[in-house]
């Protein structure tokens, strides 16, 4: 409900999809651990109110994805419930790996694989048949249920990459749109190949973009550094990779860089003018800060004497830049200024009909950066002006940690 309460001021905001956490049944607070796949935790409301909720988005042109958490359960779940009770005699005694009957946890140790050490969240054996064909029917349920646009598949990696195959094809049967986002935090190019994912989200991208604006490396360590993140896939993955700065995995932005609000800035007009789908963690638009998890998850904040405003405003007209120009989100890219000992950076977008060029000053001081232009024709892409270029050479004045997007029409 507080959703739909919302949904104006997503759509204020300039947001085209929305990307949920788990909702189906689950005793804890996170809900990586489900107990019933088909039905939405009573924290969140009922199967209905979920469909009432796509459907508004829907009509505002906003997408929706779930939470596919298809390598654990919760020790809740009635078949591992079964196999507590009856043992290797249970019908479900290979739904899972269990490596000692009985399935128990003895001094901190369980008997049975589990997603990381947590013996309440037992791991499947996606192998079985009848484990993958429950696991595809869930998949495929919530798309016609609720026309579901996307799947984020939890610890993707920890899951075989036969089911992976079976999935998209259930998937893609049911909605030939549908967006497949993969939870792998390293190099994820053998989900990538078009058989399995069309995206992953993209943490080592994160951390590169987090390091450089943090002061960690200089121009040129950073573009060899996102020039080897864009040769790891095809171009069609680098166009809708999933690109974030932060997520409820990892600190918020605004704690990862110091409180710094001018740092947060430049890594969001790096984020927004960078190849693949730009995605905003919800709060960082108004100023939320939080540690490691359970901190990052706090609650968002409505109140708008509470909120950051100006901060907001940045991210609206950032995401309205994005949408209105192709070359943002299509165009080719090339670092036109990265050098060794300097971090400061020049860079470009383009396509066939626009030509952008973004400048960093990405130090505590005032700077000039030049780069030589042949064409007059420039304008500052934020607010219209007209920038000129002295003899064929482009000098830009920046506040420390400030920024320029400027942009010229390549037909007239």
């Amino acid at each position: 409900q507080g959703v739909l309460d919302h949904l104006d001021d997503l759509v204020d905001l300039g947001i085209n999809a929305i990307y949920f956490t788990p909702l189906f049944t689950s005793p804890s607070n996170h809900k990586y651990d489900i107990v019933d796949y088909k039905q939405v935790d009573p924290h969140f409301g009922d199967n209905e109110l979920l469909k009432q909720v796509v459907e508004a988005c829907h009509s505002k042109g906003i997408r929706v994805m779930l939470d596919a958490v298809f390598n654990h359960c919760s020790e809740q779940f009635p078949p591992f419930q079964d196999v507590l009770k009856h043992g290797e005699k249970s019908k479900y005694a290979d739904w899972f790996h269990i490596n000692q009957f009985p399935a128990r946890v003895e001094n901190g140790i369980a008997t049975y694989d589990t997603f990381g050490f947590f013996g309440n969240m037992p791991k499947f054996n996606t192998a079985n048949p009848e484990v993958k064909q429950y696991l595809l029917d869930v998949a495929e349920y919530w798309i016609k249920e609720i026309k579901l646009d996307g799947w984020r598949l939890d610890v993707a990696n920890e899951v075989d990459h036969h089911f992976w195959r079976d999935f998209r094809m259930v998937v893609k049967n049911a909605n030939p749109d549908a967006y497949i986002v993969g939870e792998v935090w390293s190099d994820s190019l053998a989900w990538l190949v078009g058989d399995q994912f069309d995206s992953v989200m993209n943490y080592p991208f994160a951390d590169k973009v987090l390091e450089f604006f943090n002061g960690g490396m200089d121009g040129l360590t950073f573009a060899n550094k996102m020039g080897t993140i864009l040769m790891r896939y095809p171009q069609q993955t680098n166009e809708v990779v999933f690109n974030m700065l932060c997520s409820h995995d990892t600190p918020r932005l605004l704690t990862r860089v110091g409180n710094d609000k001018r740092r947060m800035k430049l890594a969001v007009v790096f984020l927004f003018t960078f190849m693949g789908t730009p995605c905003i963690f919800y709060g960082d638009e108004v100023g939320l800060t939080g540690g490691g998890d359970p901190d990052c998850r706090k609650c968002m904040e409505w109140d708008p004497k509470k909120q950051d405003r100006e901060l907001y405003d940045f991210y609206k007209l950032l995401i309205g830049l994005r949408k209105k120009n192709k070359a943002l989100r299509e165009g080719r890219f090339r670092f036109l200024k990265a050098e060794p000992g300097n971090p400061n950076i020049i860079y470009e977008r383009m396509d066939s009909r626009v030509h952008f060029t973004i400048w960093m000053n990405n130090t505590d001081k005032p700077q000039v950066l030049s780069h030589p232009m042949v064409t007059n024709d420039w304008k500052d892409a934020l607010s219209g002006d007209k920038v000129p270029t002295q003899n064929g050479t482009m000098n830009i004045s920046l506040d420390p940690y400030g920024y320029r997007i400027l942009y010229r029409n390549l037909t007239k």
